[in-house]
């Protein structure tokens, strides 16, 4: 039998106007022993029509995300909607207070910890919720990520290759529609325990995006995230209006294969030899890695391994052996 789930929001989902509230999570620590964790969420409805699902902090660290919807909570009003939009801006709230991928609580990696548990961590109680409770609510659903602290990325929105190929065009469509600069077919390495995949697993309409990262942000990223978010809604029939498509957007990227990760085989100094949207050929000097504990050394040099785009680097001025260096796309059209 499933469990039913601890979490109890404490606003309405089905009641037009804006509400703000919780996902109140109990949560019994040295510091409050009947205490909760509360969870942000915002629902905006006005009658029927479609639902989007908007998520952003499944990372703690990730920061384009988080600014555009709690921006967005803030401003969106019923009058400019036709259904229902559920912003949950910080999904792993815990690594959101401490400025971390994981939570702090239980080192839980929210977006390995899919389908989640009813009776689990803390982080699994979230996954759990998310999945069983707003996700089948949801037509379309957009998690916002970026690089956090140790990646960098172009800005892009991202689907994935799906073996139904109705629902893979859905989520090439509603990418399209949000008008990134980049346009990605993402690949994953391990996509187990993912969000993405279990809300492509539900049938449903699924962009993501890397906005950038390093930890922070800035102006530029966070308009990007802004206008995606409202080009999605009208494209989901759910805001009025007409979509921001700037000329210079839509550029379409592929990951074909692994071979477009680049993971480092040594430790110490990180030398990038290359910027992001560099474009590179294969065999191109694209970063050094340094011996940090002494001077003289030959560095450790890294080469493209296909031509194509520097879509994604290391950002930390370490890097540790295992870590991905960069990520090399392939450019394939508009």
């Amino acid at each position: 039998m499933t469990k039913k789930s601890p979490i109890t929001p404490t606003i309405p989902f089905d009641q037009d106007g804006v509400h703000h509230g919780f996902l109140k999570l109990p949560y019994s620590r040295d510091d409050s022993a009947w205490g909760a964790v509360m969870i942000p969420i915002t629902v905006i409805r006005n009658g029927n029509g479609p639902t989007a699902l908007l998520t952003g902090g499944n990372h703690g660290d990730e920061y384009e995300g988080l600014v555009s919807l709690f921006k967005l909570a803030g401003k969106l009003s019923p009058a400019e909607i036709t259904g229902r939009v559920i912003i949950l801006p910080a999904m792993n709230f815990p690594a959101f207070l401490n400025a971390s991928r994981t939570s702090p609580i239980d080192k839980g990696n929210l977006n390995r910890s899919f389908p989640g548990k009813a009776d689990g961590t803390v982080t699994q109680k979230i996954a759990d919720y998310v999945l069983r409770h707003l996700v089948p609510e949801a037509d379309i659903v957009l998690d916002l990520h970026s690089g956090g602290k140790t990646l960098d990325f172009i800005p892009f929105a991202a689907v994935h290759v799906l073996d139904d190929k109705e629902q893979e065009a859905r989520c090439v469509n509603a990418m399209k529609a949000f008008a990134a600069p980049y346009s990605m077919m993402m690949l994953e390495l391990d996509s187990v325990g993912m969000f993405d995949t279990v809300v492509e697993e539900a049938g449903k309409t699924f962009v993501t995006t890397e906005l950038g990262g390093g930890g922070s942000t800035t102006a530029e990223r966070v308009a990007i995230a802004d206008r995606g978010v409202r080009n999605l809604l009208i494209h989901a029939g759910i805001l009025t209006g007409d979509p921001d498509v700037p000329d210079d957007s839509g550029v379409m990227l592929d990951m074909p294969d692994g071979n477009c990760f680049v993971a480092s085989v040594s430790g110490g100094l990180f030398e990038p030899c290359v910027d992001l949207g560099q474009m590179v050929t294969r065999g191109d000097l694209i970063a050094r890695v340094y011996d940090a504990n002494r001077t003289g050394g030959v560095p450790t040099e890294y080469k493209a391994p296909r031509d194509g785009i520097v879509a994604c680097r290391h950002f930390p001025g370490l890097i540790k052996t295992g870590d991905c260096l960069a990520v090399i796309a392939e450019v394939v059209g508009k």
